[in-house]
């Protein structure tokens, strides 16, 4: 568990469409087997420590005709962002994947005293 203490907490959210591989034919979806997707995600102000990340699918595509195998997380978080990354291994074909997540941390307030 993070306590914030007397920090003010400061909260952001974004929403990144991963990829998008029926359209190109990309790996995604024409191969099998453990397959991995990273994105780096900016933080539009840095948080002081770094922050609890929540990501989560908001939208998938995949093909019905096989199992459906996936895994999303958060890696490499810091005070000014994270990577988004995706997996999915088998015979599993994604399309599309758009993650949405949340980070709540604490942040510099304006009474705070630089020491």
């Amino acid at each position: 568990m993070q306590k914030f203490g007397h920090h003010a907490v400061g909260v952001c959210q974004g929403s990144r469409l991963l990829f998008s591989a029926f359209e190109d034919q990309g790996v995604m979806w024409t191969s099998e087997g453990p397959r991995t997707v990273r994105q780096s995600v900016t933080f539009a102000q840095a948080f002081t420590a770094p922050p609890v990340v929540h990501v989560a699918i908001g939208m998938w595509d995949i093909a019905g005709d096989a199992n459906q195998r996936a895994d999303i997380c958060a890696e490499q978080v810091t005070a000014r962002g994270f990577d988004i990354v995706f997996r999915t291994w088998g015979d599993t074909r994604v399309a599309r994947i758009r993650a949405d997540w949340l980070a709540i941390g604490t942040v510099r307030h304006e009474d705070d005293f630089a020491v």
